[in-house]
């Protein structure tokens, strides 16, 4: 009897621990749960019950989470932080501009060299004002304009290349134009002739600013002997004779002889020329002497030195007349300035030569009868007529 007690008492303490977990199992909350085994030393674990909901309950879908392609490459762009430092891009460095040359004259300068910049200026006729020597808003235009003529830097004030420029195309100033003072009029000047003319020339020539035939034809030649004289003697250089150039010649110089004054007739007798030459109006051409005279009636007039054409293109020889006049002339043929020609025979003219009074007879013509004193061919030029003798022989 007492086993059977035992045993029951045994299996009444089993179902009450089984209700109290199923009660913990249906809350939710608990733990798994231990006996003890009534039997043994050690608690004997035992399972939950499954508990069932009072209703039939819908099946919970299992969410299929998309696996991404191994080849789709990621379109995810990092975002740069914040802290990074964007770069600075280099500098590019500037040229260096050319270093603007010195001013020798400038806008506020004053004084005579002003005064001589405003006269050249005026040469050229950059400059139209009053010579002040004052370097203000018209002066500093005009020096713009000529600069930007000449192929210069541009900048209204006269570095030392805008007055070297400016020089080489103006002559020194007169007293006169610095003082911005009208021009004495000339009694004598280029273009002049006649007596007076010859009369300055020999007293000119008694100073050693003249030492060319005295024709009596204002020319060049004369224009530079007195040029000369006005720069030594310091008057207003001008090449023109006006009353106080005159005035100073005469102080210095003596009345010239009737012998000075016929520098233009040779020494020689006409008995050494042509006997062609001896009668008439006759331009008598030697190129054994390399001489020309010119004759009236057989008395000579005027004598220069002449060049002929070389051997390829000679002189023609023979005896021409003077079939034409004409002061300004270019040659058809070779490009070249005939001035004051008279033609004899066709394109062949007695003519003054730049080239012969540069290089001499170092050179020859292209068949012409070359004369390099200019006065001495403004002379003839004058005096002879359409239809007068010319005579060429050696």
């Amino acid at each position: 009897m007492v086993v059977v007690a035992d045993r029951l008492r045994r299996g009444i303490r089993i179902l009450a621990g089984l209700a109290v977990g199923g009660s913990l199992l249906v809350a939710g909350c608990g733990s798994q749960v231990q006996f003890a085994d009534p039997l043994a030393g050690q608690p004997t674990p035992v399972a939950r019950p499954a508990v069932r909901p009072p209703g039939p309950v819908a099946p919970t879908p299992t969410p299929i989470t998309p696996t991404p392609s191994a080849s789709t490459p990621s379109t995810t762009t990092p975002t740069p932080s914040a802290s990074t430092p964007t770069p600075t891009p280099p500098m590019t460095p500037k040229p260096t501009e050319a270093p603007k040359p010195k001013a020798i004259l400038a806008a506020g300068d004053s004084g005579d060299q002003v005064r001589e910049l405003q006269a050249r200026l005026k040469q050229l006729e950059w400059f139209a004002e009053k010579i002040t020597g004052n370097y203000g808003p018209v002066t500093a235009a005009a020096v713009k304009g000529f600069q930007e003529k000449r192929e210069l830097l541009t900048t209204g004030e006269v570095d030392q290349k805008t007055w070297d420029a400016l020089l080489d195309r103006t002559r020194t100033p007169t007293k006169a134009e610095l003082a911005d003072k009208p021009a004495k009029p000339a009694i004598l000047s280029r273009g002049d002739a006649g007596d007076q003319v010859k009369e300055l020339q020999a007293r000119l020539k008694q100073l050693d600013w003249f030492d060319e035939l005295i024709t009596g034809t204002y020319g060049p030649v004369t224009e530079a002997g007195v040029e000369g004289f006005q720069e030594k003697r310091k008057l207003d250089v001008t090449g023109a004779v006006d009353q106080k150039t005159w005035d100073t010649l005469l102080g210095l110089t003596r009345k010239p002889t009737a012998a000075e004054l016929a520098d233009a007739v040779p020494t020689g007798s006409a008995k050494d020329l042509d006997e062609r030459c001896l009668t008439g109006r006759a331009i008598c051409i030697s190129k054994r002497t390399n001489h020309l005279v010119w004759l009236i009636n057989g008395k000579p007039k005027l004598e220069m030195d002449v060049r002929f054409g070389s051997d390829e293109l000679p002189t023609r020889e023979g005896t021409f007349s003077v079939l034409r006049k004409k002061k300004d002339v270019i040659s058809n043929l070779y490009h070249t300035k005939m001035p004051y020609s008279m033609f004899f025979s066709g394109g062949q003219a007695v003519h003054y030569s730049a080239d012969f009074a540069a290089r001499g007879y170092n050179g020859a013509s292209h068949g012409c009868v070359n004369v390099r004193n200019w006065d001495a061919i403004v002379a003839l030029y004058a005096q002879a007529r359409v239809g007068d003798k010319v005579i060429v022989y050696s």
